[in-house]
């Protein structure tokens, strides 16, 4: 251990490898309203008990505030003989009016620096953290922590492993452990930490500060009403002051936390799709995604985080709509402006609290201001051994003072630590602050100081970097390694690139995102991205910095449709919606930028794809219609056939077989016109399967059979099957299940005879449904295995959900309830993987019919609610085939139950999560 610090009561902390302990009172506001006076004699005997075992086991009280007590040991034995103890003594002390006294703690190991006479850094966050994840009586430690004591445990300790948990500090997971002492209770709810309810809040890479004062009114804000909005200029903290909160507060809300980034789009229209994406929830026939979104809604206890409104404002009254008809949800708002609708409660950030320069700084005085603790912890980030000292205190608190306690341009300024300390740093930031106070006057003048210390940031800049930087602003919601070499043309090499963005993100120009399959993504805040595309603008390189973007999201959109057939479809799709936000802008950028017609076109119809996959059918058809109605897509085209192509599967998919039969008579005229053969039969398919599913199946078999004839004539022998396959539905359908028997056959042996496995996985699975309906058993699981293994084979998940699914479905038939239930529950987790909600419905609505006849009539109707309400998201309706048993099972049901019973626990079903829904389904130990 180096040589500990002097605290600023003249305490001795220790240093080097500390372990800290946090712990306050479980209930204490309910102890204080039982108690009243005696109160105050419990909270006196609580910390002469805990100060004593902490203090006779070496532990350094560094603070004290209400219930809570902070300890720093030098040695972590220590640390873990003194909770002990401390739970020991709590537990056999007798309180007034024998209340239950339960106290939670937090243990954790780190390497924390001391600033200002006191501990600083991540290690202090995360140990605080750990203690308010744990629960009255409970003592959980971090992996660091346990490492070093795991050999030297007291006599009757033991550890539970409890696994990793993110922690509402919201950084990544970390492993945690639970202390069992002998005697004392060791059986605890589940944690209080982010996994105990559903949310997407983004990993932070730095800690909260400060704050604390905020942090308390905005979650009383959030209590009281159901619309809270934070604003402030950009840089002003409003995004992190809200996760915080939104951390903080997630178990309020019993189905879930989720955050939408507004700021990647400036269509108002695309605001309730945005919010539906980011819930899981599709566009569906007949219906608009809002009225999607609002039946998903209603019933749930749930907060929804819109961060950036500002630029899609006029999108208002949509948030006004929703919490008008979903009566628990409760919203929380960024934006530089409010949105002034009823019930709405305006929340202004201020800037971080500043120190006062009235008289000299000194460094006890500045340990009061956040805005200085916020420079010291991100100066420490790039600099470990960086301190304040009473030489460099004046300085550091001007540079506060200027940047106006900002958080944004503290960060931007402490990001420089390294090569300007901080006395040189005030002239340097002085001056450019001086130069630049003439410009922007129409900005705020709180606007004015970020905008200034970014133009100082970027000044500081090599050419190369400030060249990155510019470019960098053409990426939407952040960018790849690969996607910033393909706007970089004339970069040397990608350990150039991979230098640059490295020296953007240690300057707080860039920071890390999410990885997806280990790759790294960057991203840049808003307001940087602002500054920097003016920059861009300046250069004279917007067009051909776009024009590369566009060309690199085009590769990147042929390569995920060329690969949709492959074993790694899923993860090519995930890539795409992952850049969706980039592929919009290219999109858009490619319609009207001269030249850039064919890039639109082909990215427009490799897009169709997939929006059609992924459910963005809506989108999709606007986007497209958008595409078709410029100059340059008109004519008799190969192109404009292949995006009516698109945009008619599109309308299929939302069961609008009118335009679907509309835009495939379209593009049959050109495909016609243009003598493409296989273009005609392919829309004479398209307009086949619409006429199938309107139930005009003469009309279908009609177009169907010219393309089998069409195809039959070119010998194309997959086009042929393709036709059989559709036949084959239709005769299905119709109920002619004979002659659906023989199409599917002759499709099979083709695709045989072809070696095409995806296809004779369809065809297979289709023969199975066959012999299902006409009451042959084990013909149709015979068919269905032998689905399934070529399904697994090609990795094509969808198919494996198909095929476990109605093998789920046979066994149901057979009445051997254990293999059903086996069946669709992997089949109900595969296409939940997937995004599979329609597949999802029909596998809970068949999982209901085993709760059925085993007895657990609850059960049956909570999975029929949760199924009705997943359809009810997506549009979806139950095969007509299948519509009378469904009702019988209802009716029956009702009757078993009463008609008061049945509502309460269909809507208790209705209000699932997905993921809640599944749980329940397969729990066995559920009725």
């Amino acid at each position: 251990m180096t040589n500990p610090s002097i605290s600023s009561v003249g305490q001795r902390l220790p240093s080097g490898t500390v372990t800290f302990l946090f712990t306050d009172i479980e209930g204490s506001t309910r102890l204080l309203q039982q108690l009243g006076e005696k109160y105050t004699d419990l909270l006196t005997e609580h910390q002469r008990l805990l100060r004593e075992t902490c203090e006779m086991h070496n532990g350094s009280v560094i603070g004290t505030q209400g219930d809570s007590f902070f300890v720093a040991f030098s040695n972590a034995v220590d640390a873990i003989h003194a909770v002990v103890k401390s739970q020991h003594a709590l537990n056999d002390h007798v309180w007034p009016d024998d209340v239950d006294v339960r106290v939670r703690m937090g243990l954790h190991t780190g390497e924390p620096q001391i600033s200002m006479s006191n501990y600083v850094g991540i290690d202090v966050h995360r140990a605080a953290r750990i203690a308010a994840a744990a629960h009255g009586g409970q003592v959980l430690l971090s992996q660091s922590t346990h490492e070093l004591v795991v050999n030297e445990l007291p006599d009757g300790v033991t550890f539970k492993d409890l696994g990793e948990h993110r922690l509402k500090d919201l950084r990544q997971p970390k492993h945690l452990y639970q202390l069992n002492i002998e005697g004392l209770p060791a059986d605890f709810p589940p944690i209080k930490s982010l996994d105990a309810v559903l949310n997407n809040l983004p990993v932070q890479s730095t800690s909260f500060v400060g704050r604390e004062k905020e942090l308390g009114e905005v979650k009383k804000l959030v209590e009281g009403v159901r619309l809270v909005t934070l604003t402030g200029s950009g840089g002003s903290g409003k995004t992190r002051l809200a996760l915080q909160v939104a951390a903080e507060m997630s178990g309020n809300f019993q189905n879930g936390v989720f955050f939408i980034a507004i700021a990647p789009i400036t269509d108002p229209r695309l605001v309730a799709s945005t919010i539906a994406q980011a819930l899981g929830i599709t566009e569906t026939a007949r219906r608009s995604i809002l009225d999607n979104l609002k039946d998903y809604l209603k019933g749930k206890s749930l907060l929804l985080f819109l961060d950036n409104f500002e630029q899609v404002i006029s999108a208002a009254p949509l948030v006004a709509e929703l919490l008008a008809e979903c009566s628990e949800l409760k919203v929380l708002v960024t934006s530089r402006e409010a949105l002034r609708v009823s019930a709405e409660r305006e929340y202004s950030v201020p800037p971080l609290a500043l120190p006062d320069l009235t008289k000299p700084p000194s460094v006890e005085s500045l340990s009061q201001s956040a805005a200085v603790e916020l420079f010291i912890q991100r100066a420490q980030a790039v600099k470990p051994d960086f301190n304040i000292t009473n030489e460099t205190a004046p300085a550091i608190a001007e540079i506060c003072y200027r940047l106006e306690g900002l958080p944004l341009a503290i960060e931007l300024a402490a990001a420089r630590i390294k090569v300007l300390p901080p006395p040189v740093m005030l002239v340097r930031l002085e001056n450019r602050l001086t130069v630049l106070t003439g410009g922007a006057r129409d900005l705020p003048a709180r606007q004015q100081t970020l905008r200034n210390a970014i133009a100082w940031s970027y000044d500081l800049l090599d050419e190369n970097e400030q060249k990155l930087f510019q470019r960098l602003s053409v990426f939407v919601a952040g960018c790849t390694v690969a996607a910033v070499e393909a706007v970089s043309g004339d970069a040397p090499d990608r350990a150039s690139i991979l230098d640059q963005l490295e020296s953007l993100m240690g300057k707080s120009l860039l920071r890390e995102g999410e990885r997806m399959g280990g790759e790294p993504r960057f991203l840049m805040l808003e307001t940087l991205r602002e500054f920097s595309l003016e920059q861009l603008d300046a250069s004279g390189e917007q067009e051909l910095v776009r024009g590369r973007h566009a060309s690199f999201f085009l590769a990147l959109a042929e390569g995920a449709e060329a690969s949709l057939e492959s074993a790694e479809q899923v993860q090519w799709m995930e890539r795409m919606e992952q850049e969706h936000d980039n592929l919009r802008a290219a999109l858009v950028w490619s319609k009207t930028a001269h030249g850039a017609e064919e890039i639109c076109l082909r990215l427009a119809g490799a897009l169709g794809l997939f929006w059609e996959v992924r459910g963005h059918f809506g989108e999709g058809r606007e986007r497209l219609s958008a595409v078709l109605s410029t100059e340059f897509a008109q004519g008799q085209t190969a192109a404009r056939a292949r995006l009516l192509a698109r945009a008619a599967e599109l309308a299929y998919r939302q069961s609008d077989y009118t335009a679907t039969a509309s835009l495939a008579k379209a593009s049959l005229e050109i495909y016609r016109k243009i003598g493409d053969q296989q273009g005609i039969a392919s829309m004479l398919i398209k307009s086949g399967n619409a006429a199938t599913e309107r139930g005009s199946y003469a009309a279908a078999s009609r177009f169907l059979e010219e393309a089998l004839a069409i195809w039959r004539e070119l010998e194309d022998k997959h086009g042929t099957a393709r036709a059989l396959i559709s036949l084959g539905w239709v005769a299905l359908r119709s109920g002619d299940h004979s002659l659906a028997n023989t199409r599917l056959k002759e499709a099979l042996a083709l695709s045989r005879e072809l070696g095409d496995a995806r296809s004779m996985g369809f065809e297979l699975s289709g023969l199975g449904e066959v012999a299902l309906r006409q009451g042959d058993y084990a013909r149709a699981a015979q068919l269905m295995e032998e689905s399934l293994e070529l399904r697994r084979q090609l990795g094509n998940k969808w198919g494996v959900g198909v095929s476990l699914g109605m093998l789920g479905w046979v066994a149901m038939r057979e009445r051997d309830w254990e293999r059903a239930i086996a069946m669709l529950g992997e089949s109900l987790q595969v296409r939940q993987e997937i995004g599979d909600k329609g597949g999802c419905a029909w596998c809970l609505e068949r999982l209901a019919g085993v709760a059925m006849v085993r007895g657990q009539a609850e059960k049956a109707v909570r999975l029929f609610g949760a199924a009705a309400a997943l359809r009810s998201s997506i549009g979806s309706v139950i095969d007509p085939a299948d519509q009378a048993r469904y009702e019988r099972n209802r009716k029956s049901l009702r009757a078993d139950l009463g008609q008061e019973q049945f509502a309460t626990v269909w809507n208790e079903g209705r209000a699932m999560m997905l993921e809640q829904a599944i749980e329940y389904a397969l729990d066995n130990q559920s009725s």
